[in-house]
């Protein structure tokens, strides 16, 4: 075990744990920030996509030694119910989301991709998309609501 020091949410946080730790694990159950969902713990499904410095990374294989020092987003700092991000605004405009299960990564990723492209069309947003896997059936309005998003943050 070791004393880890970790940048959440702009927040220094730490967390006694073993280095070799899954970050996902780190967040949910020293942190508890649980909106990271658990999918299929092999980096396959997106659901527990956060992003690290910026960018999409997958939290269920990634030791938490690897990203100190590093800033990590997750879904909660995104926004709050009172002043979402919007591409959290977006999701919730175009009902987004029906279990919700995989929002989390979904939204996590489609910020990562506004953050490097503020004008995609909807090619870019399936692409960034398609490792984030979605059972309901939701993916025409998450790709609407990435584009509405994109539009509010001055994009296409």
């Amino acid at each position: 075990m070791a004393t880890l020091t970790l940048l959440v949410n702009g927040a220094a946080r730490t967390a006694e744990a073993d280095p070799d730790t899954p970050l996902l694990y780190v967040l949910r159950g020293d942190l508890a920030l649980t909106g990271t969902k658990f999918g299929c713990g092999l980096a396959q499904c997106g659901a527990c996509t956060v992003l690290v410095a910026g960018r999409p990374v997958r939290s269920c294989v990634t030791p938490v030694s690897a990203v100190t020092g590093q800033p990590i987003t997750t879904i909660e700092g995104l926004g709050s119910p009172e002043r979402p991000d919007p591409v959290q605004a977006a999701f919730i405009a175009e009902q987004a989301a029906q279990c919700g299960y995989c929002t989390a990564g979904m939204v996590v990723t489609a910020r990562a991709l506004l953050e490097q492209n503020r004008r995609p069309t909807e090619a870019d947003v399936k692409q960034a998309l398609a490792g984030n896997l979605c059972r309901c059936g939701s993916h025409v309005r998450v790709i609407r609501a990435v584009l509405r998003a994109a539009a509010a943050m001055g994009g296409s």
